[in-house]
């Protein structure tokens, strides 16, 4: 097997917890990290005392031990960090969620993509949990037939504390229908298998945040909306995000409904955030019309998977696909198109939002294809 050297740009939390999911992998060594925080390289030095570590992204792109690319900095950097990977020698690139804070850079960095001669891999972590992995399969059977409803709930934590606070503010992070969401409206396209023509959101900044106070100014991102998505098809969905709800035993609940039977995915927070730290294991329920009764199957997964990260085992999931895609030629799951579309949607239900107003969707841009997980 060719080992596979990877170089990180960005190693904060999300950069580490890839880190720790690399190293789960045969043939996967991080040989080089860059991040421009003086507490960030320190920390990482201590994580890979080997690794090349550098505040300079341009000269991680100069290395000739590095094979693949993964940009987990903050999201209104992706673009610059990206005019440099686009100029330096060809290298699968993995790019962390969302693809940029605005579907301008977004659609810039599809649009390179396209003719980029190696994977861009856009890490929408969700579609590998395993109880979603789970539904999609149902879904794909046919077990609910055609689906009419999509439902997707996240009750969680407040966002964390990040370097410079920078994810408190939109005009970093794309605002929090951008930042945290572009996940759920990538599902919406993945599990319905359609495009969206019209979005409504209702949300406010109302519990998180309120007393902070920053050279900034005051944090403006939401912490709690409802976004419904109709799509070209006929079916609708809908997104309920609260993120001061850390107490329910769900994070995550996902139920799609269709003519024959409910999905429903339910998935744990993270297990660090839970009393005693203890993994819980996530579930999959089907109920059908007829004969009347869920069924409901417990999904368990691997510990060492689990505690290798925040995201329920799929960070691990996503780069074996990833990996799949470089050694194997596998296709590319999640294209830069599907990011610029998870984007547009979540720029979309910000406006709504913010206007009070539905938004009307042209038809996608510039995606290579919604490709089943």
């Amino acid at each position: 097997m060719r080992r596979l050297r990877y170089g990180l740009v960005g190693c904060g939390m999300m950069g580490r917890e890839h880190i720790r999911n690399l190293a789960l992998l045969p043939g996967t060594e991080v040989t080089a990290i860059a991040d421009p925080d003086a507490e960030q390289r320190k920390l990482n030095r201590v994580l890979l005392p080997k690794a090349f570590v550098t505040a300079d992204h341009e000269a991680l792109l100069a290395r000739d031990d590095v094979d693949v690319l993964v940009v987990a900095s903050p999201n209104h950097t992706h673009r610059p960090v990206l005019e440099g990977v686009f100029r330096s020698r060809p290298r699968p690139v993995l790019v962390e969620k969302p693809l940029a804070a605005g579907v301008l850079d977004a659609r810039w960095i599809a649009e390179r993509a396209q003719s980029w001669p190696c994977p861009v891999w856009t890490a929408m972590e969700y579609r590998y949990m395993p109880p979603v992995a789970a539904l999609l399969d149902e879904v794909r059977q046919g077990t609910a037939g055609k689906l009419r409803m999509l439902t997707i709930r996240e009750h969680r934590f407040a966002f964390l504390d990040k370097v410079g606070h920078w994810n408190r503010f939109n005009h970093n992070t794309g605002g929090t229908l951008v930042e945290k969401c572009c996940h759920f409206f990538d599902l919406m396209r993945l599990i319905l298998q359609d495009e969206p023509v019209r979005v409504f959101a209702s949300g406010g900044s109302n519990v998180n945040h309120t007393a902070e106070r920053y050279d900034e100014g005051v944090p403006d991102v939401l912490d709690n909306a409802y976004v419904i998505v109709d799509f070209a098809g006929g079916a609708r969905a809908m997104l309920e995000l609260c993120m001061f709800a850390e107490g329910a035993w769900w994070q995550e609940e996902i139920t799609a409904v269709g003519e024959r039977a409910r999905l429903t995915a339910r998935v744990p927070g993270p297990a660090r955030f839970w009393p005693g730290g203890d993994e819980r294991a996530s579930e999959l329920e089907i109920a059908p019309r007829e004969p009347k009764g869920p069924i409901l199957r417990r999904i368990e997964v691997d510990h060492a998977i689990l505690g290798a990260g925040d995201h329920h085992g799929s960070t691990f999931y996503q780069h074996q696909r990833f990996q799949s895609a470089i050694r194997d030629g596998g296709p590319v799951e999640v294209t830069a198109g599907d990011g610029l579309e998870a984007v547009r949607i979540g720029e979309a239900a910000e406006r709504s939002a913010r206007d009070g107003t539905p938004v009307s969707l042209r038809p996608a841009e510039g995606r290579a294809g919604i490709v089943a997980a």
